[in-house]
């Protein structure tokens, strides 16, 4: 299990939000921790601790008045740790060499691919002849719905008609070198981790895969690296002290080492 680091761009600031609060209209969102520090400052952090595939989101859509802002902040980040972070946020077959170039070792991506509720086979090769799938990361950010978890798009605004499963993970692993999923429900929330859906990630193990949500203690981290099988690499938000949490980054980033060794 390895330690994936996360930088959250939203109206030009480095943010840790409540996931399911983010509303493109008017740009609002409830925010966990808001810093004064930039892009360059975390990725600097991150390249110090030898941590790679850690992730840049930007929370604005292309046509917000915020956007450029928050994507000169991610700018910012990858062209101070190249190749050590990946990108998402509005990744299209017509954008992503865009991000590579500035850094990015992969480019984030799900509204493109999943746009109208559904899976476009044809978006996805064309961002591979674009970019190869070596540099592609799905991200399949997901909602419980019964006891099933529906896949989300558009900074986890709409809902589309795909199911998250391992016989969709097979599916989609031929396009993408890795995934990317946030357990919506629990996202910004430090309330504990989805289990279900760490147990069905686990249970798979053939990419790999980096779950968001939820943790905000060792014990987290802990259940995770167990019922995960060792196989699902985490990200920590706002738990995380460098987001006003109480989770020091070094005792995370000694736990998921020691968790390779086993």
């Amino acid at each position: 299990m390895e330690f994936r680091p996360c930088i959250d761009i939203h109206n030009g600031k480095i943010k840790q939000i409540v996931g399911a609060s983010l509303i493109d209209k008017g740009n609002n969102a409830e925010e966990n921790f808001v810093s004064s520090k930039d892009g360059a400052f975390f990725a600097r952090k991150y390249q110090e601790y030898g941590l790679k595939g850690g992730h840049i989101i930007l929370l604005n859509p292309a046509g917000s008045e915020f956007y450029e802002a928050t994507k000169a902040q991610a700018f910012l980040a990858l062209q101070t740790y190249r190749n050590g972070l990946q990108i998402g946020g509005g990744i299209t077959d017509l954008n992503a060499m865009e991000f590579l170039n500035a850094g990015a070792s992969h480019v984030i991506v799900t509204s493109y691919v999943f746009s109208d509720g559904r899976i476009h086979f044809d978006h996805l090769e064309k961002l591979v002849n674009a970019v190869g799938s070596e540099h592609i990361v799905l991200d399949l950010s997901c909602k419980k719905q019964g006891e099933q978890y529906v896949i989300m798009t558009d900074r986890w605004q709409k809902y589309t008609t795909e199911i998250l499963n391992v016989a969709l993970l097979d599916r989609l692993s031929v396009y993408c070198d890795e995934f990317l999923i946030h357990a919506v429900d629990v996202e910004g929330k430090s309330a504990g981790i989805e289990l279900p859906l760490v147990k069905m990630l686990g249970s798979w193990g053939k990419k790999p895969i980096t779950y968001a949500g939820g943790v905000h203690n060792m014990a987290d981290l802990q259940q995770l690296e167990k019922e995960g099988q060792n196989r699902v690499h985490v990200t920590i938000g706002s738990a995380l002290d460098l987001f006003g949490g109480p989770m020091q980054i070094e005792e995370v980033v000694a736990f998921c080492e020691n968790t390779a060794k086993k």
